[in-house]
């Protein structure tokens, strides 16, 4: 081999070398990737488990739609304001009591679900608590990402957690029904209580390494929660690729929403009438999409034309779905799910690098709750209004319509100098 090829080979890393730097170069990533990894292993297993224990209470999907009903409302309500508290308190320290908070709570319901107390009541006071903790962590959480995903390792910091979490997405749930079928729901929910626990202990010790580093985020000194609030506006109002994007995904995630999370199931289940495994399989292979479109981006360390490919990545997932009502054949039904979950997925990251990129640390937590109330204010609008519709002209039309509708969102967002330009 020529000298200056034995060099060029050096100097230019891997593939799997490029994926893999966060974990090899940033003891800050490692502490928080396997933070953040346990804590989904256990939530994983609770996502199986809980339906379990409320439909063997209750018999009723009434009130698992409450259920979660209950837990996206508080969530809702909270987000307009944790992200001023998130903002004003030290980010990992909310994160550690919250992971508390998660521990101590689902021992409780372990502890009430083997002696076989269990109680309506107490699920929804579980689920509220949740939803409440949720609001606070999740701004906390994407600001410490902010922080930890330095530039240099940004791109496959991102890809690499979410390549993690699509795989313990694919992992937890059966880990979950191995629990029920072999034990107890109440060992699963011990198992989860559990990894918050290592979470919290993962937090902590990053807690400790970057103190070392002297890591604080600037705060101003006075304290006012209208005043926080409007510089967290004023961040978004500045770029806009920022607020464009929320205010355009408040109203495709109504679209999409209602046919990723009632109508597809209906699809499967009752329209072709296929086996529950098919239905799995379909979520299994959007989980796919989504692993190979993080696979793709964690290729590079900078994407052009982030705004084209983002959007695109949305429409690609938009036409997926509008496709979904005339196939019936299931191998092409499970390509659909694939260009689904990877069109999803790519704008996913693009999205999370952006806000990294462009949001100040101190606002972070405020930008991030607005963000998150701005996906999750409508959801609700989606599901009640694709449940309705298809009871009214069916369910095949209500995709159609659905799925167009939020393609056509996107098709505009095109047009718009924000999207096109931002690189």
């Amino acid at each position: 081999m020529q000298p200056d090829l034995i060099e060029k080979s050096q100097s230019q890393p891997s593939y799997l070398q490029n994926l893999m730097m966060p974990l090899t170069k940033s003891r800050p990533f490692r502490l928080l990737f396997l933070g953040k990894m346990l804590g989904m292993m256990g939530s994983s297993i609770t996502s199986v488990i809980l339906p379990i224990i409320v439909l063997s209470l209750t018999g009723s999907t009434l009130a698992m739609g409450t259920t979660v009903a209950v837990s996206m409302l508080m969530k809702v309500i909270m987000l307009p304001f944790t992200g001023v508290i998130v903002d004003r308190l030290d980010r990992m320290k909310v994160v550690m009591v919250t992971d508390i908070i998660g521990f101590l709570l689902l021992l409780g319901l372990m502890l009430v679900c083997i002696l076989d107390v269990v109680t309506m009541e107490m699920i929804y006071i579980f689920v509220a608590v949740f939803g409440i903790t949720d609001a606070l962590s999740g701004p906390a959480s994407h600001a410490i990402r902010a922080r930890i995903y330095t530039p240099d390792i940004r791109n496959a910091a991102n890809s690499l957690s979410q390549v993690s979490s699509q795989g313990i997405r694919l992992l937890g749930p059966t880990m979950g029904g191995i629990i029920l079928t072999f034990a107890s729901a109440g060992i699963g929910l011990g198992i989860d209580s559990l990894s918050f626990l290592a979470s919290f202990i993962c937090i902590y010790l990053l807690y400790k390494a970057m103190k070392t580093d002297n890591y604080e985020v600037k705060k101003s000194k006075e304290f006012s929660f209208k005043k926080d609030w409007v510089e967290g506006v004023a961040v978004l109002k500045s770029h806009t690729w920022l607020w464009f994007t929320i205010l355009a995904f408040a109203f495709i995630n109504i679209c999409f929403g209602g046919v990723q999370r009632v109508l597809i199931p209906w699809l499967f289940n009752v329209h072709h009438q296929l086996e529950p495994v098919y239905y799995g399989l379909a979520m299994t292979f959007a989980g796919v999409g989504a692993l190979l479109a993080a696979l793709v981006f964690g290729a590079k360390q900078r994407w052009r034309y982030r705004g084209m490919m983002g959007y695109g990545g949305v429409l690609l997932s938009g036409l997926a779905l509008f496709a979904l009502p005339f196939v019936t054949w299931p191998p092409l039904l499970m390509g659909l799910m694939i260009l689904e979950g990877f069109g999803v997925m790519i704008f996913g990251l693009i999205w999370e690098t952006s806000l990294q990129e462009l949001v100040p640390e101190e606002a972070f937590g405020r930008v991030v709750s607005l963000d998150m109330f701005g996906s999750f204010a409508l959801l609700p609008l989606g599901y009640l209004g694709a449940g309705w519709l298809a009871e009214e002209v069916g369910g095949l039309i209500t995709m159609s319509i659905f799925a167009g509708a939020g393609v056509a969102i996107v098709a505009v967002a095109f047009l718009f100098p924000g999207v096109r330009k931002f690189d």
